[in-house]
């Protein structure tokens, strides 16, 4: 009896000691767990903090003997599936012959490619004009080349609508309709209709129904084809690129406006990287047409070739640009 009892009370302190090192042991590693968690929060925060300014010894390298890859972006003209099938060629070529690894990066607005460009996080970049002549960016880039399409350094913005819609034959026949911008800081997808809202003493919301952002020019292309929209405004290579390789894809479609010319897309690189460097990129591109895969690469994105961009191009469309930020 009494070792029977001395036996129970044994087992029940040999649980309470195995409890409370079990109790110990969880706790101890919710504790490690915690302070691995906080740990991770702040990688994450870190890397994913995009607009945090470089210190001088995270900048773009000068050196073309120390570089060991660079970063271009571009401009979401097209949606990202599209702008990698347009582009994928014309990147893996300039990185064969420079013989530098080019990362390619996309992003969904043009602003934050800008933002790319402003915190030196993308050697250079395919721009749309209008993103191109706002100034932070022109403070910090310089034209490397533009293409020459059809002959000439210049594109229009379209304005488009479904072959459907019969009563909508002008711009003016718009008025009260739904419509599709492209971005913000696009001038044929945007800027272009603004100035004629303007020059006739209307607004964005007084004039259409009701109006988006669709974030690409192929997107605006997309709906208007569908019906989904009734209008938009659009950069008309994109169109007239669609219209040659899959005219399916705009059969329903009907230019009913083209503008005057703009200065084209260019590419632009940093002002800080090394000349050198940025003179024999510029060479490359430069010399495309008289190279044979170049050449067929060219002709796969309808382009005659690349040549030294002028500044003065832009000018209608920074005079576009302040008119609209007054």
């Amino acid at each position: 009896m009494w070792a029977a009892t001395n036996q129970k009370k044994y087992n029940n302190n040999e649980r309470n000691v195995k409890k409370n090192i079990l109790i110990t042991v969880m706790l101890s590693t919710l504790f490690i767990l915690a302070c691995q968690g906080e740990k991770e929060r702040e990688i994450k925060s870190i890397t994913i903090d995009l607009t945090k300014k470089k210190s001088a010894s995270e900048t773009v390298a000068s050196s073309l003997h120390t570089r060991k890859k660079l970063k271009m972006a571009i401009g979401a003209m097209t949606s990202p599936k599209e702008t990698l099938t347009y582009y994928t060629d014309f990147i893996n070529y300039i990185s064969e012959k420079l013989g530098i690894r080019i990362e390619f990066t996309q992003r969904k607005t043009y602003g934050e490619v800008n933002l790319l460009i402003e915190n030196e996080q993308v050697d250079f970049a395919f721009l749309c004009s209008g993103a191109y002549v706002e100034p932070e960016v022109r403070n910090k880039v310089e034209l490397l080349a533009v293409p020459v399409i059809n002959g000439k350094p210049f594109y229009q913005a379209y304005i488009i609508t479904n072959k459907i819609r019969t009563e909508i034959s002008k711009f003016e026949d718009l008025r009260g309709k739904t419509f599709a911008f492209t971005d913000p800081l696009s001038h044929t997808g945007h800027y272009y209709v603004l100035k004629k809202l303007n020059d006739s003493g209307e607004t964005v919301q007084n004039f259409f129904s009701k109006s988006i952002f669709t974030n690409a020019h192929d997107n605006s292309i997309q709906l208007v084809d569908k019906g989904t929209i009734d209008g938009a405004t659009i950069d008309g290579l994109i169109y007239d690129y669609l219209y040659k390789v899959n005219p399916e894809r705009v059969k329903n479609v009907r230019v009913i406006e083209k503008s005057e010319d703009f200065g084209i897309p260019p590419i632009v690189i940093q002002k800080n990287i090394d000349r050198s460097l940025k003179e024999k990129i510029r060479k490359i591109i430069l010399d495309m047409h008289n190279d044979s895969t170049g050449k067929k690469i060219l002709g796969k994105l309808f382009m005659d070739k690349f040549i030294v961009g002028d500044k003065k191009n832009y000018q209608s469309v920074r005079k576009y640009r302040d008119l609209i930020q007054r």
